[in-house]
């Protein structure tokens, strides 16, 4: 899957592009995709760049009825010098065979699938937008294609890559969400796929987010599936606590998404030497430390919105205000030094951006 061997077709109209005010998330996608395609004791073949477009599915096919996709987030932007930024992209790669491994789907070649995104970019680079907390966001994904009514993994896949021009993920920006701690439904449970970024993760936490909704909160907080004690995730992103000086991210346990951003902020902290701990965490423990004035800040991360404080949960009809409903110092800088690093704006001293030739 080379560069060399990518059929580019251009499209003959190009579309118009919204302005950066008018930008949502996820709405609007650019005028090209990369396209391969998997058949098993083949391999894959037929790598091509072609007008963004609908794909023509049979009804049967594997991925409408039994879910095997997989996909990641990720995202590209242009500093002041014109340059094109990836942040981390090896990561998700690297990540896509990890949840296609669980779902029994074909490996990508992670190297050469950034190549095909870095022709993509150079391709659609006029696309990205260079207005404050914007970007392209992109969304390479893989399903099963098969027409088969049976349940066994696929023996033709479809890898793509589209992209889309994006504003802030939440309305509030970088301001405190308000968050509904989730007692009736769970997200995952270890030794299901929980670590893996598969669609039917998503789909299963629609109804929670619905009820959330309804009543006024941004997104849930999700415990654990088992006791319903102990915090793993909010809404899609992983979730840090600071109290009293120490920040504390529930630890890596089997059913959380390992989150490329939650890395990099630990990363991040520790080159602060500020205290990071890896731990379970419990709703009792959020609920002390809120009642006794040691919760110092919550917030949730992860690609789409990079740092989203917490201003308040509500917990068995409970509320607990996070430092007075506003950003806390921390929040704050860890926003502005990652964001800060993906534009270009700050010095990158991890060897994180990869800039597109």
């Amino acid at each position: 899957m080379t560069v060399q061997m990518i059929e580019v077709k251009l499209c003959e109209t190009k579309k118009k592009k919204p302005e950066s005010s008018q930008l949502g998330f996820g709405r609007v996608f650019t005028d090209h995709m990369f396209v391969a395609d998997y058949t098993e004791g083949q391999g894959w073949s037929d790598h091509r760049i072609v007008p963004y477009e609908p794909i023509t599915l049979d009804p049967a096919a594997i991925v409408f009825h039994y879910g095997q996709t997989v996909f990641e987030g990720l995202k590209a932007y242009l500093s002041k010098d014109g340059s094109v930024r990836l942040f981390r992209p090896e990561q998700n790669m690297r990540r896509m065979n990890q949840s296609s491994a669980r779902l029994c789907m074909p490996q990508i070649d992670e190297d050469l699938a950034i190549e095909a995104l870095k022709e993509l970019l150079i391709i659609d680079k006029e696309w990205i937008p260079t207005a404050e907390g914007t970007s392209l966001y992109i969304r390479p994904f893989m399903i099963a294609t098969e027409s088969h009514l049976g349940v066994s993994p696929s023996k033709k896949y479809s890898f793509m890559i589209i992209l889309s021009p994006v504003g802030s993920y939440y309305k509030e920006g970088i301001h405190p969400v308000k968050i509904l701690v989730e007692n009736e439904y769970v997200r995952a449970v270890a030794g299901g796929t929980g670590t893996a970024k598969t669609a039917g993760n998503y789909a299963s936490g629609l109804r929670a987010q619905e009820v959330a909704g309804q009543k006024g909160y941004a997104q849930v907080l999700w415990l654990d599936g088992v006791e319903k004690k102990y915090i793993e995730e909010v809404g899609s992103m992983n979730v840090f606590f600071k109290i009293n000086g120490e920040v504390i991210t529930p630890m890596l346990n089997g059913s959380i998404l390992e989150g490329i951003t939650r890395k990099s902020i630990i990363q991040l902290l520790n080159h602060w030497d500020i205290p990071v701990t890896e731990r379970k965490i419990s709703m009792d423990e959020i609920r002390e430390a809120t009642e006794n004035g040691t919760l110092e800040e919550a917030f949730g991360t992860g690609t789409a919105a990079v740092i989203s404080p917490i201003g308040e949960f509500n917990w068995q009809d409970n509320k607990y205000v996070v430092n007075n409903g506003v950003t806390g110092q921390l929040s704050k800088r860890l926003y502005e030094n990652l964001t800060g690093i993906q534009t270009g704006a700050i010095e990158d001293p991890f060897n994180w951006i990869v800039e597109v030739d």
